[in-house]
């Protein structure tokens, strides 16, 4: 895992293309105002914020739809690796792991890595982490516009990062995130959630 600083040098020296391509769309896309987003802001402000306080880590993982168990142990332990990012204690909740998966852009490799997220998934959520899956072919709607797609990215992404106050709008869409969500919010989450359905009302 790199830092976004050292991983923009190795692309220099390197010239790796997937590498180059995580780089641009966490800088181009995560990090920036999007048209079609519905909401002013970066596309992800935990991300943009992350990287202010040179707390994200990514990484290029070349596994093929048939490594899941390789895959699987990389997960495992990149939520270790999460823990072990330096930040200040009122700062650590803005550590993320960004890993891209070149090699596994057909059916087969987007099939293999959401199983790896559903494996992960009760794993996380006991730990009030988070584990999301991006790829070309996303048609998971935007929160604020449903006919943007937000989990889009040019390579099948596996990113992992502390659940925050501000998932509220993540909690109420999915019913196994709301109970740990409020367990660990419960009366700043429970008041983010009745405002997140009084701005839709």
């Amino acid at each position: 895992m790199s830092t976004l600083t050292v991983a923009r040098a190795r692309c220099g020296q390197s010239g790796s293309d997937a590498l180059s391509t995580l780089i641009g769309w966490v800088e181009g896309y995560l990090m920036e105002a999007h048209p079609d987003l519905g909401r002013t802001g970066a596309v992800c402000p935990f991300t943009r914020q992350a990287a202010r306080l040179d707390s994200v880590r990514l990484g290029i993982c070349e596994a093929s739809p048939d490594n899941e168990d390789s895959v699987f142990t990389l997960i495992r332990t990149s939520f270790q690796a999460l823990e072990a990012i330096p930040a200040k204690p009122a700062m650590a909740h803005f550590r993320t792991i960004i890993i891209g998966f070149p090699a596994c852009g057909g059916e087969r490799g987007i099939a293999m890595l959401r199983r790896i997220q559903d494996r992960h998934k009760v794993y996380s959520l006991t730990r009030n982490r988070m584990i999301g899956l991006m790829h070309a072919g996303s048609e998971a709607p935007g929160l604020w516009n449903p006919d943007f797609r937000p989990l889009r990215a040019p390579m099948p992404v596996l990113a992992i990062r502390h659940m925050v106050e501000q998932d509220a709008p993540f909690a109420v869409r999915h019913p196994l995130l709301l109970l740990p969500y409020l367990v660990r919010f419960p009366f700043a989450g429970l008041k983010r959630i009745v405002a997140h359905y009084s701005g839709r009302g």
